[in-house]
């Protein structure tokens, strides 16, 4: 964890997630920011019958608020990510034999991935929600279990990584911000912040 202080009068950054993808991306827009894994029951929340979208947005903002008693002051970002596909709900497979059956569930279709982020500082939240389509490709078995032999995408939302191999195993992506599918939505994020006076070099 960074304990970097932001210049200026701007309350403290705080990233609520233990995800090294989300501390790089969010790294990229030059800010000090502290990172804290949120105190968050996600299954609980994951077993209360939410669809995509506001599992996804109820989550983003459940992170951002369990740590708003431990970080008096902050500014606290919360994010989550939900792939879904005919409104089944995916998580992170976590084994490669999850990993396969994800993947030949969403061969040769269109799924959806929702990135929500909640940025809660003081009285003020600020929300927003991207989602993007990915097409997949029409693969075989062996060509899937190859895939996820060489890229292990165990803590990958719908088991894979765009930013490695997985890119090959899409025909299309629909998507208004790339940095969305890794894990946080940067354009939307810098107008965010730059609304709550961050200045973003």
């Amino acid at each position: 964890m960074s304990s970097n202080e932001l210049p200026g009068d701007r309350p403290p950054l705080l990233l609520a997630s233990g995800s090294r993808y989300r501390r790089e991306l969010l790294s990229r827009l030059g800010l000090a920011f502290s990172a804290e894994p949120p105190d968050c029951d996600e299954d609980a929340y994951k077993s209360r019958g939410f669809g995509p979208e506001q599992l996804a947005e109820t989550l983003a903002l459940a992170k951002a608020r369990s740590l708003v008693a431990r970080f008096p002051g902050a500014t606290i970002l919360g994010s989550d990510q939900v792939p879904a596909v005919d409104g089944k709900i995916l998580d992170k497979p976590g084994t490669a034999d999850r990993a396969v059956e994800q993947l030949l569930l969403l061969n040769g279709r269109e799924h959806r991935l929702i990135t929500a982020v909640a940025l809660l500082s003081g009285d003020r939240l600020l929300q927003h929600t991207d989602v993007t389509r990915l097409s997949m490709r029409h693969l075989t078995r062996a060509q899937i279990e190859r895939y996820v032999a060489a890229d292990l995408p165990l803590d990958c939302a719908g088991s894979y990584r765009l930013e490695s191999r997985g890119i090959a195993l899409f025909s299309s992506i629909d998507s208004a911000d790339h940095t969305a599918i890794v894990g946080l939505p940067l354009i939307a994020l810098t107008g965010m912040l730059a609304g709550l006076g961050y200045e973003i070099p």
